[in-house]
């Protein structure tokens, strides 16, 4: 099972009404790549941030706050995982 983190170069910030994530330090940024967390996401950002974790841990995570099933819990942690990865905030460990 592959271990994650969240990378650190990454922040969430509020910018009007939204959490956003931001890589500090670059200004002009395109806009068009601004990834904005609704509600459960920002929960597991703030659960994980700054330690390895599982997707398995994810599923957990969200069975135990939104009171969900673990089939759906673990379709939507996949999900929340594949799209960190794919706009590169996510770091794997081996």
């Amino acid at each position: 099972m592959h271990r994650m983190k969240i990378s650190t170069k990454y922040k969430v910030r509020e910018m009007a009404g939204e959490h956003i994530v931001v890589m500090p330090g670059r200004y002009g940024a395109d806009m068009t790549r601004v990834v904005a967390l609704n509600s459960s996401s920002l929960y597991l950002w703030e659960q994980l941030v700054g330690r390895d974790f599982t997707t398995d841990e994810v599923v957990d995570l969200l069975v135990d706050h939104y009171a969900i099933d673990a089939e759906t819990a673990h379709q939507d942690a996949r999900r929340w995982v594949e799209q960190l990865a794919t706009c590169g905030i996510l770091e794997k460990e081996e």
